[in-house]
């Protein structure tokens, strides 16, 4: 179908689905989740960023080289990061199938950004296959 691409300073977001477990054991339905003020999820795709002025760009000197009108201030999110954000501002599409959530940078509390050391961690021996399937998430 092609791809999305996102605009401005807004950050793609796979959220965080169904069941969860307390620290105790408990298992929370969906249903209380949607209830709560903060969501969380991976980043799938950002933005380029804010938009800035450039202050190299000029009207009046054809001769010199083509220089855009505006820059972009990058965003602090990056994909693969895991983010925490306000519910209320996040927007739900479907897309190929899947459910992502569209939030403004402004929008992310926190992030979580494994390094590569939890990567490697959490590999252990290279015969166990089934764990390079969390390094694409």
């Amino acid at each position: 179908m092609g791809e999305l691409i996102m605009v401005g300073d807004r950050v793609l977001i796979a959220p965080e689905e169904g069941e969860r477990k307390t620290d105790s054991g408990l298992v929370l339905p969906a249903s209380v989740a949607e209830k709560e003020r903060v969501r969380s999820g991976r980043v799938v795709g950002i933005g380029p960023g804010y938009v800035t002025p450039n202050p190299e760009f000029t009207e009046g000197e054809p001769w010199s080289q083509n220089r855009e009108a505006v820059r972009y201030l990058p965003l602090q999110a990056q994909s693969g990061d895991y983010a925490f954000f306000l519910r209320k501002d996040a927007i739900e599409i479907k897309f190929e199938g899947n459910t992502f959530l569209i939030v403004p940078h402004g929008s992310i509390l926190a992030l979580h950004r494994p390094d590569a050391d939890d990567i490697l961690g959490n590999l252990g021996d290279l015969d166990q296959m089934d764990n390079l399937e969390d390094l694409n998430r």
